[in-house]
């Protein structure tokens, strides 16, 4: 008994006259692929329903421009549009090459908006292309045309429900579905093997439990074959082969072919006819499909259906906002291993993983090994419209020898986040450096079991942005060293020859009235121009062997952390004041012509650096200038790159070194005012153990026993470290946010203790305070905290600046000082009044302040702990960093390490 969709199928049919048998009735490939489309629709109403806003995306790529691809892409492009998937054409030139082809099938593999991708063929291009090749670069996931290896190995084990079926098969099985013919038991024959039609046909049939016969070209009796079927694919490319006799009475008949004859009838002389012979088919067929009109539009019709369902696998796992991220489980152990032995314990995911469950591609991602990569600065211009995520500051305390464990409490806070509480999360740190005791201090980012790994990728080398500021700092001391050598010992004349016919013209003559003149005293005047170039240099740059510290203490390693692109740090390393002449005229990178090969030694080194958590959640390494003598805080770029990729939901957090005093003011007041980033909360770590030694506990001294203070309960050394805390928590307060309190805590620390400092910095003003164990326990310790972190981010909040720009130089400085130190005042020693008259009259007065001051107490005296009060801040120097665009006033006895020249007024 026929099936209802088969006696509409016969409506219209003719019937049986004076004997002779009906007429094969007429499958409509246009009436069920509107159907289908019908169908589609209602499917993608329900899932906006789930997913506002949520379409389908398929990209048809095309290399070439035949008319033929041009007609069949534009019927794609047009059923898309009517369904509702958002459907792009990139067409490529046909001098394309196979690698270009196979670049932008990446790119769109890597598109989390695009569900399906069609490879147009056949590849138009004058150059090789490796079609194979090509096909099966595209994603088995979005191969909705499923020409793939993966999909057609999967078709043909069976696993039709783990695969994407190849359009024009499935289309042809929906076609013999509608006929109300079962195919199970049925004798098939397929004629033609390709790869697109007939094979997967063949499958199809197969595991429909059909009996399956393929013939081709070397068939030798191909009509006695045909006469067995009770159901005929034909799809040979050849036009009608297939004649009416050679059928089996009542088969159904699938035409899959379309060629072009000769019909004088026809405006353009050609009739489109399928592989049978239609007009003798149509009397012994029981069903056939006509062309055109038969097979086409489902063909059409089953790609938009594949690429519908690739969305709804896509929507299976995926979360508005969400990283689909897998995370490392933490065990664990007591007693707790080393920071090395739990660093080794874990074996990290591949870098290029993580770049991708992040929402990188892998153009932008330069990996370095498997473990750490670069992330190339077209991701931030691909971005830029992505909304930025919840900003978070983490610091600190004034340090102490005991620790605080701000960098520790950074990493647990991003693990927490994003492996227990899913939500994006981003860390962004310093580099750690080896200084002049190649890292007593510490290497490792982090401890216990909140580090970023592997530990020796992190503490030594990494993508060698610091080597890349030694060469950069070496090639400025040796240009300078040869430049006085060449002017105490060379003529005019020759300096002249050096100038000119070498690389210093541009440099120092910028505009043409200037080069003209060059010109002319060259060629005209008998006084050599050598003597208008020399720079007359006082050599006063420190010789890089000195000390390595002051390599990633100089102005080179602010700049790189200060810029917002490489235009940016080109232009800041340009302006970078490096040398002196004889009467204090300032010179420059670019005065000497080394500007260009300054940015180009540093042109890899701008680019943040991607690793990861023990709980394999993304960090950003980037930059280390020091907070007592730089900023002290990440770079800006790293900030903004993670900033986009955790969306508006996700949250990074990043570190400003040092005491809230130092590293933080500098992060607010210099950082953000560079990168134009507000953040929406700061976290203010502390320990119980670092504030009984700001409330008078005894000295700590490596190699000696730990004095029993801070192992026992000391409930009134700790409560007059609290008021260091408060004064701390005041400082963090003065810039108008939400101030969380993390305590990262000790195992001798006890519930009295703990309760006491909750209850002081409540007091004090903190919005919550939270107890942490995650360098126990990785993030698992710190979920509180994030939770209390997220709470604060959706507080109402305004950030302020702790002074404005237009504000003398020494008000500036006396602000800080009094607001963030507690100095009575500020003492401008003779040099330093003398740079701020300078510098103010030379039109530096509106850059930002950049204390250079120890990172051991709020005072310059490193020995006073605790609140130190009575004093006044002596200042005793005053330097400009041109390139990082602040000045540095020198505090106390601090030394940058770095430059020792001295700034004075031209005569």
């Amino acid at each position: 008994m026929l099936s209802f969709a088969a006696l509409t199928l016969r409506l219209g049919s003719t019937g049986c006259r004076g004997g002779r048998r009906n007429l094969a009735t007429i499958v409509s490939g246009n009436k069920t692929s509107q159907l289908v489309r019908e169908r589609l629709k209602e499917d993608l109403d329900q899932m906006r329903g789930q997913f506002p806003g949520f379409r389908p995306g398929l990209v048809v790529l095309q290399v070439g421009d035949r008319d033929d691809s041009n007609l069949y892409i534009s019927m794609k492009l047009k059923a898309a549009a009517e369904i509702g998937i958002n459907a792009s054409h990139v067409r490529l030139p046909k001098t394309a090459t196979e690698d270009e082809v196979l670049r932008r099938i990446v790119e769109v593999n890597e598109n989390l908006e695009v569900h399906g991708l069609i490879v147009q063929l056949p590849l138009d291009s004058i150059n090789p292309m490796d079609t194979e090749k090509v096909t099966n670069a595209v994603a088995p996931e979005k191969d909705v045309d499923g020409l793939t290896s993966i999909n057609a190995g999967k078709l043909s084990r069976g696993d039709l429900g783990d695969c994407f079926i190849p359009c024009t098969p499935k289309g042809c099985m929906k076609l013999i579905s509608q006929t109300g013919t079962s195919v199970a038991g049925k004798n098939a024959v397929v004629i033609g093997r390709s790869k697109i039609v007939g094979a997967p046909m063949h499958d199809l049939l197969l595991w429909s439990h059909a009996t399956v016969t393929t013939c081709h070209s070397k068939t030798t009796d191909l009509a006695a074959q045909v006469g067995r079927a009770d159901i005929l694919v034909v799809g040979a490319g050849m036009a009608e082969m297939v004649k009416g006799e050679w059928l089996k009475e009542g088969a159904v008949v699938i035409d899959c072919g379309i060629n072009h004859i000769p019909d004088d009838s026809k405006a353009n002389g050609m009739r489109v006819v399928g592989d049978v012979h239609y007009p003798s088919a149509k009397e012994k067929a029981g069903f056939i499909t006509p062309v055109p009109g038969g097979v086409g539009p489902m063909t059409v019709a089953m790609l938009m259906e594949n690429t519908v369902q690739s969305a709804k696998r896509f929507l299976k796992t995926y979360q508005p906002g969400k990283w689909n991220i897998s995370y490392a489980k933490l065990k664990p152990q007591k007693p707790q291993p080393s920071d090395a032995a739990i660093a080794h314990s874990f074996t990290p995911k591949t870098i290029g993983r993580l770049a991708r469950e992040v929402g990188l591609f892998s153009e932008e991602v330069e990996p370095y090994g498997t473990t750490r990569a670069k992330v190339r600065l077209e991701a931030l211009n691909r971005l830029k419209t992505q909304p930025n995520g919840k900003y978070l500051v983490v610091t600190g305390i004034t340090p102490t020898p005991l620790g605080e464990g701000t960098t520790t409490t950074t990493l647990g806070l991003a693990q927490a986040l994003g492996a227990h509480l899913h939500v994006n999360s981003f860390a962004c740190v310093r580099q750690p450096s080896r200084g002049s005791n190649f890292g007593v201090k510490g290497g490792a980012v982090g401890g216990g079991y909140c580090q970023v790994i592997p530990m020796e990728e992190v503490s030594l080398h990494l993508t060698s942005d610091i080597q890349a500021v030694m060469a950069a700092n070496s090639l400025v001391v040796d240009t300078i060293n040869a430049r006085v050598l060449c002017e105490s010992t060379q003529s005019d004349k020759v300096i002249q020859n050096i100038i000119l016919d070498q690389y210093y013209l541009v440099s120092l003559f910028q505009n043409l009235f200037q080069l003209f003149f060059t010109l002319f005293t060259r060629k005209v005047c008998s006084r050599p121009i050598g003597i208008f170039a020399r720079f007359y240099l006082i050599n006063s740059f420190q010789t890089p062997s000195k000390q390595l510290s002051g390599y990633v203490a100089s102005e080179m390693m602010a700049v790189l952390a200060l810029s917002t692109s490489l235009g940016d740090m080109t232009r800041r390393l340009a302006r970078m004041v490096v040398a002196y002449s004889r009467k204090g005229k300032p010179v420059t990178t670019e005065d000497l012509g080394i500007s260009g090969v300054l940015a180009t030694l540093m042109r890899d080194a701008v680019k943040p650096s991607l690793m990861q958590t023990m709980e394999g959640t993304p960090v950003f390494v980037h930059t280390c200038p020091l907070s007592d003598i730089a900023q002290g805080n990440s770079s800006i770029l790293a900030d903004q790159i993670a900033l986009k990729l955790v969306g508006p939901e996700g949250f990074v957090v990043t570190e400003a070194e040092g005491g809230a005093e130092l590293g933080m003011e500098k992060f607010f007041d210099i950082k953000c005012r560079s990168s134009g980033l507000h953040p929406d909360v700061v976290v203010m770590v502390a320990s119980v153990p670092a504030l009984k030694m700001h409330g008078g506990g005894p000295a700590v001294t490596a190699g000696s026993a730990m004095p029993k203070e801070y192992s026992a309960e000391n409930l009134t050394l700790l409560e007059n470290g609290c008021n260091h805390l408060k004064r701390q928590l005041e400082n963090a307060r003065a810039f108008g946010l939400p101030v969380v309190v993390a305590i990262n805590t000790f195992s001798t620390d006890t519930d009295a203790e703990l309760g006491l400092v909750c209850e002081q910095a409540k007091l004090a003003g903190a919005l919550e305070v939270v107890p942490c164990s995650h360098w126990a326990e990785g993030g698992a310790g710190a979920v509180a905290l994030g939770q209390a972190v997220q709470r604060a981010a959706e507080t109402p909040h305004q950030m302020n600046f702790l002074y404005d720009l237009e504000m003398p130089i020494d008000d500036k400085i006396r602000v800080i000082a009094k607001s963030m130190y507690g100095a009575d005042d500020v003492e401008l020693l003779p040099q330093a009044q003398k740079k701020v008259a300078l510098f103010s009259k030379q039109g530096l007065g509106n850059l930002p302040i950049c204390m250079a001051k120890t990172h051991l107490s709020l005072s310059h005296d490193p020995e006073r702990k605790g609140v130190p009060t009575g004093f006044t801040l002596p200042i005793r120097d005053i330097h400009a960093n041109l390139g990082a665009g602040f000045l540095y006033p020198l505090v106390g006895t601090v030394s940058t390490g770095a430059v020792t020249h001295s700034y004075e007024p031209a005569q």
